[in-house]
Order: C-alpha cells, then structure tokens, then sequence
C-alpha cells in the first residue's frame, strides 16, 4: 500500500477560478485531497447565479432513474454519463444531507430543499470551505495567462499575477453576464489552441413576428395545458405536454426550454422552426367539431369558443392571430387549428436572457479527466463545457459530477 505522503500531492497549490458551484465543488475536491486551494471569483461573493438560479425554489437535481437521466444530455450523453457514475443525482442529495439540507422530490420529479431555499445551503457550504482552508478571492478577474504561465487577475487595485501548479476553470455559460457568467473566458483559451463550439443560448424563449394587437393584448397570457408538437433533425415527430406562456416577444415557459434545442438547430439550419400547439388536449378533433356547431346564440365567436370548446381568451387570440377576425366562417379550420395551431419561431432570444448556454470548450479538446490537451495542469468543468440539458436540475447536477471529475484529474496529474 502506498503511504499519505505518497497519494498526497502535497506542496502543490490549486488555483480554482469560478465560484459558482462547479468551482466550489472542485474546491471542496480539491481541499479534501489535502491540496492548498485558493478560489476567486470576479464578483463580490460567490454563488451569485445559484442564488438567483434558486429565488423560485432551488431545483438542485431530478428523481428520474438512470439510463434515462443520462439521455437528457442528448449528443454528450455517453461523456457526461460517465461523470454520473462518480456522482449522480442520489450522490447530490446525500451531499446536501452533509450540508444539513433534506431534501423532497416535487410532483414533477425534481427534488428540492425542503425550505426551497438557495440561500442557507450556500451560505453553509461557503462557511464550511473557508473551516476547511479553501482561500477566497473577490472581484478577482480572471484574464488569461502570461507567457510565464502564470494567472493574470484584474483586481479593484489593478492587474495582478498569481502561480499555481494546477487551475480548474468553472467559467460558467455566457447567460446572465450580470451575475459573472459572461463568456469572457472564449478567446483567452481560444488563443491557447483550445477548441470552442459557439456558445448559444439555451433554455430559452423564441421570437415570434405577433401582430401589434396580440402583444398588446395578450402578451403575458399563461397558455396551459397545452401539447407541444415538433420534430428534430432526424426529422423524427416528437410531442410533450405541459405549459408555455405568450410573452410579448414570442414563446417561453418550461414547454419551450425542454424543447428549445431541437427549435434552435432547425432554426440553424433552416432560418426558422415550426411548432404546433395543441390548446385543447382533452378534446378530440371530432368532438370538437360538435362543439363548435352548438348553436352561438349571438354570441361572438371568442365567446362561443369559451363556451362550446373551453377555449379561453389568449388561446382564442391565437385562433384569431393565424386564421384572421373572420375564423368563425370557417369551423373544420378552426377545429385543425385548436388541434394543431401553426408558430413559426424565428429566433431563439439572446443568450444574455436564456436559463443556460450550449457550447463551450469541446469535450474533445480534453483528456477523461477533464484536462485540456493543449495545456496540461488546466482542468475545466461547468457549464462552460460543451453540454446541455434541460432545467429540472439536470445541469446543475451534471455542473456537480463534472467538477469532482476534473477535482479528481487535477489530484491525479499532480501525483
């Protein structure tokens, strides 16, 4: 058996750069391997994302049992599966148990904290690291390297240098630039001969080209329950039901962000993506054909929608906004299009508005252990990886297994 002194590599001094949880994951890794560990974040405080991530209830991951958790990271489903195995959803949980945070899986499968809250879990967790000896360093931006390998930080008193033995990078995305996630970091590894696939947005709304009384009117109108309906680029047709909202933009809602990777590439390839809508899922095509012969009794046809078929005031709009102020003359159509109602989507919304981004430092770029090929003793996890996956917890726990695997590759190289 090999001694501590031979399986610690101690003496060597870790720079983690990022302080969002992949960063503090990778710390607390890092820092319980024995390794001297110094973390700086640009912001004032760390977790800035994750607060904001969990003002709603902190989703920190989902029950959905494996093979198909796996499959939510579609194309890096075999690469990021392979980080679960170290660390998976139950792994997240006893974590957080660790914390003092019990946690409960909500009615959709995702599992939350029991009080709902971000902020008692990172305010121990960050207490916690600091007992442990994790150095942090605030409003500490990261720029780039000098050509004497060492770290360059903008700091309020200027620029400064600092030497380490091994960095992990946990970057984040290129959403919400307000909170630190900005994608700033790009072309100082692009520079380096690191291979990057554009970040995009993901998670997000779309733009829609709504007449001036639609927005006017509608937008902000919950459209629920409703079935979404589209296919991917195989072509292949693909329906999910749940809820969206009419914004004044366009489409969002947790409908849209579960889908919205497969709108965005046809959107890509093809300058826009169909979607169909269906707003009456407990109605039949038939059945509504018989609602809507009832006799209107003079009523107007939004009303006589609302009435005979269940349809309410937004859902009739968007009749209205695809067959026109004269849709009543025509039943059969209206009866197609409340089974099928036709969105051309042109545009995703700007990564600066979405939930996460795709894209980042490709995984190809990287040996198993999360080390960039060319520039070894640099490890990289997070959302600045080139990833994605829907909300429902699902990227921050793949943020979690990716940071113990380059944690762990960093220990590893500095054997």
């Amino acid at each position: 058996m090999s001694s501590p002194a031979e399986t610690r590599p101690t003496g060597k001094r870790v720079a983690v750069i990022g302080g969002g949880p992949a960063g503090l994951f990778a710390a607390e890794r890092l820092r319980g391997a024995g390794l001297p560990v110094d973390l700086y974040e640009a912001k004032g405080s760390p977790g800035r994302k994750f607060l904001i991530a969990g003002k709603g209830g902190l989703n920190l991951t989902h029950s959905e049992p494996r093979p198909g958790f796996d499959a939510r990271y579609r194309e890096r489903e075999a690469a990021v599966a392979s980080w679960l195995d170290g660390f998976d959803a139950d792994a997240l949980r006893r974590w957080a148990q660790g914390l003092g945070v019990e946690t409960y899986v909500g009615s959709s499968g995702r599992v939350f904290p029991l009080d709902r809250k971000a902020a008692p879990l990172l305010r121990g967790w960050v207490r916690r690291l600091k007992e442990q000896g994790v150095r942090f360093h605030v409003q500490h931006h990261w720029l780039g390297w000098n050509d004497d390998g060492s770290l360059r930080m903008r700091t309020a008193a200027g620029e400064t240098t600092v030497r380490a033995d091994a960095t992990v990078l946990a970057l984040g995305g290129g959403s919400w630039p307000q909170l630190g996630s900005d994608g700033g970091w790009v072309e100082a590894l692009r520079t380096r001969g690191v291979e990057i696939a554009p970040l995009q947005a993901a998670n997000c709304g779309f733009d829609i080209d709504w007449s001036t009384h639609f927005q006017q009117r509608h937008a902000g109108s919950p459209l629920k329950p409703i079935i979404a309906h589209w296919r991917d680029a195989h072509g292949t047709a693909h329906a999910l039901q749940g809820e969206c909202v009419a914004s004044g933009y366009g489409i969002e809602g947790s409908v849209i962000y579960a889908i919205a990777a497969d709108l965005r590439e046809a959107i890509n390839r093809d300058g826009h993506a169909m979607l169909e809508l269906d707003l009456v899922p407990g109605r039949e095509l038939q059945r509504l054909h018989a609602d809507l012969a009832r006799p209107r009794k003079g009523r107007s046809f939004g009303e006589h929608l609302r009435r005979a078929a269940g349809v309410d005031a937004a859902k009739a709009a968007l009749v209205f906004e695809i067959l026109g102020k004269d849709a009543g003359n025509d039943l059969d159509a209206v009866a197609r299009t409340l089974k099928r109602l036709p969105l051309r989507l042109l545009r995703p919304r700007p990564m600066s508005e979405a939930i996460s981004t795709a894209g980042g430092v490709r995984l190809e770029a990287m040996d198993a252990r999360l080390m960039l090929r060319a520039l070894p003793g640099v490890f990289c996890a997070g959302e600045m990886l080139d990833w994605e996956a829907p909300t429902g917890g699902y990227l921050l726990t793949a943020c979690y297994a990716s940071a113990l695997r380059a944690a762990e590759g960093a220990v590893d190289w500095l054997r």
